[in-house]
């Protein structure tokens, strides 16, 4: 699990008026809200059917609960090219190959530039059990590695005043030495020389050089070491997750 329906329905909450049409497409429906049409899919509907029909009721916003297959995924796409704003989510590795992704489906460069506006990754990392963790400074190793793993993307990292947190473990976290998670993100937002680059083909590793080189795009890893610089979350934690080293 990384959170993504968490997300997707905090944007809905964040977007949701009463002069706002919104309509979702989910399997199956994990939160019931208010004020929204939701469909949930059964043995006898599936997205791309219940796309079409939700389109004749003209949203504004559509929620697909997951893009599966090209069917669907065309259906999303020409949804977002007649206007409707459209929120979904699909399996890959991080942001960037969502484009990958969806030209993989069968869709074309040209529906892809002209429809994505952003993609969001995320992973969902143990908070740090603020009833029984001992706070301390960082190792000088610690901050080697978290420096050496961003130093590619010209960043410094401030450590003056910063602590991180030993695990023990307590009956308020059960003794795990974690209680609650939280997200680390990346976004990539298409801006327009990204849009022009997927529009004429371009590899992933272009498009991500080219995301990193106007300051659109950052790697997970760099959300979740500003939320380690927090004292939010520990390394130790984050590389199990990301696997960073």
């Amino acid at each position: 699990m990384s959170g993504k329906t968490t997300t997707l329905y905090s944007i809905l909450d964040y977007l949701n008026r009463p002069e706002i049409n919104i309509t979702t497409v989910e399997d199956p429906v994990e939160i019931r809200v208010q004020g929204i049409n939701q469909i949930e899919i059964d043995a006898k509907t599936d997205f791309a059917t219940s796309l079409r029909t939700i389109l004749r009721q003209d949203p504004d916003i559509i929620l697909v609960g997951e893009i599966r297959d090209l069917e669907t995924a065309e259906i999303a796409m020409q949804a977002g090219q007649t206007g409707h704003y459209v929120l979904s989510t699909i399996h890959t590795i991080d942001a960037i190959e969502v484009i990958t992704r969806l030209r993989k489906m069968g869709i074309s460069d040209y529906d892809i530039s002209s429809t994505l506006a952003t993609a969001v990754s995320q992973r969902l990392v143990r908070r740090v059990c603020p009833h029984c963790a001992t706070k301390r400074k960082f190792t000088q190793e610690e901050m080697d590695t978290m420096q050496r793993l961003v130093d590619k993307y010209g960043i410094k990292l401030d450590f003056k005043d910063k602590f991180t947190y030993d695990i023990n473990g307590c009956k308020e976290c059960n003794h795990t030495g974690y209680l609650g998670r939280i997200a680390a993100f990346e976004v990539l937002e298409i801006t327009e020389e990204i849009r022009e680059l997927i529009a004429n083909g371009a590899s992933s590793l272009k498009i991500r050089s080219k995301a990193l080189e106007e300051g659109t795009y950052k790697p997970l890893f760099i959300d979740a070491f500003n939320k380690i610089l927090d004292g939010i979350v520990t390394l130790e934690e984050v590389n199990k997750k990301l696997v960073l080293f």
